[in-house]
């Protein structure tokens, strides 16, 4: 049976925060955008939750590292709603400090919901196919 050696896979969880707070971030200033009309105020909220998400995200995979689920689908599936949780109230935060109108943070973070949850699943699914990071350990 193959496993990941702890610093190993540190270094996978923080890569796999980095990629993902990418794909967050733009998709966090992309819908700010749109639902405030000011493409300022949506890089602020952005910007603002790169430093939030990559620390909440980089535990969330350490908590999900120790839990052993079998089956890899379902895996991602329960990840995928338990990272939007702590990721929707992230963002509703602060929006609703950034704009100063709790409706624009809960109007962002409920678009999130759907479109992160989509994107988080995808993320998921292409990290389970890549070994970078994952030292296989073969018996002889």
């Amino acid at each position: 049976m193959s496993r990941i050696p702890r610093i190993q896979a540190e270094k996978r969880h923080l890569a796999k925060a980095i990629t993902w707070r990418v794909v967050g971030t733009i998709d966090t200033f992309i819908l700010s955008w749109i639902v405030t009309d000011n493409p300022l105020l949506g890089f602020k909220i952005g910007v603002s939750e790169v430093i939030t998400k990559m620390t909440l995200y980089y535990f969330h995979e350490r908590v999900w590292f120790n839990i052993k689920f079998d089956n890899s689908q379902l895996r991602h599936i329960f990840k995928t709603i338990t990272w939007r949780v702590v990721g929707t109230l992230d963002t509703l935060f602060i929006a609703w400090i950034l704009s100063g109108d709790i409706i624009i943070g809960m109007t962002i973070g409920g678009i999130e919901v759907i479109t992160k949850m989509i994107l988080y699943y995808l993320h998921e699914r292409v990290w389970y196919r890549s070994d970078w990071g994952i030292e296989v350990i073969r018996n002889k």
